[in-house]
């Protein structure tokens, strides 16, 4: 395993781009990368992985997170929240479907 790397400063902008139309999101530092928050609840998370890849994570309804597990790469869901999704993303991303998955999880989270 390697070390993390920064996420490149394009895909940040390109999330905050979504999430900083709605009311309330704050970008911060996370622990690894940058988190997007409404109040207390965390909408988004964008962060290098120690494989060199870059994930974010934001919140979906149950049976969206189900449907997203079993779809396989670029998803996956993690076993710390019932409600979280996450997908890899790089040059070639979908942006446009991750702005909808982020619009949703602002909603979910607000």
């Amino acid at each position: 395993m390697g070390e993390r790397p920064d996420v490149p400063g394009e895909f940040v902008e390109r999330i905050d781009r979504v999430l900083a139309a709605w009311p309330d999101v704050r970008q911060e530092p996370a622990w690894v990368g940058t988190r997007w928050k409404v109040r207390a609840a965390t909408v988004a998370h964008v962060f290098g992985g120690e494989d060199g890849l870059f994930r974010v994570t934001f919140r979906g309804e149950p049976d969206e997170v189900a449907a997203f597990h079993h779809m396989g790469p670029p998803y996956f869901t993690v076993s710390w929240g019932s409600n979280v999704i996450g997908l890899l993303i790089d040059d070639h991303s979908d942006w446009d479907e991750l702005a909808e998955l982020l619009q949703d999880s602002y909603r979910i989270q607000s």
